[in-house]
């Protein structure tokens, strides 16, 4: 693995799984009981293993859809984040909501709606700062 790409791949992986952690089983767990969504029993394995096909699948892509040029990082971070929270908000928020029972909607879309914010705003950075200055291929 060429040294950028891993990088990048850990860029995703390291903020999306602590911030995940915190957030969904420490901080807002009893907001997320409350809402009735989650099993009891997390497999934490399973959704490591879905952040590490984003990781790789959002890392892979970087370099193709953004300026990886040394002096664009700021605004490839900006359009990354931008693109890559809406697409993860539209399978993690909009079709959970939609296919998922709980006991609020918009409680749910509100909270998972700022912890996207949030991973995005950690993660577009770091991915940027991976890829800065390498050509794109």
């Amino acid at each position: 693995m060429k040294k950028p790409f891993a990088l990048a791949v850990l860029a995703y992986l390291v903020p999306t799984f602590l911030t995940g952690f915190l957030w969904h089983l420490v901080f807002l767990h009893d907001a997320y009981a409350r809402l009735a969504i989650y099993r009891p029993d997390p497999v934490i394995p399973l959704g490591f293993g879905s952040m590490l096909v984003q990781g790789l699948l959002f890392a892979w892509a970087y370099p193709r859809l953004f300026d990886t040029g040394a002096g664009a990082w700021k605004r490839s971070a900006l359009r990354a984040g931008v693109s890559y929270a809406a697409l993860s908000w539209s399978f993690t928020t909009l079709a959970v909501s939609a296919k998922h029972p709980m006991a609020s909607v918009p409680e749910y879309v509100a909270i998972e709606t700022a912890f996207t914010a949030l991973q995005f705003l950690l993660v577009a950075p770091l991915m940027a700062l991976a890829w800065r200055g390498r050509l794109q291929t």
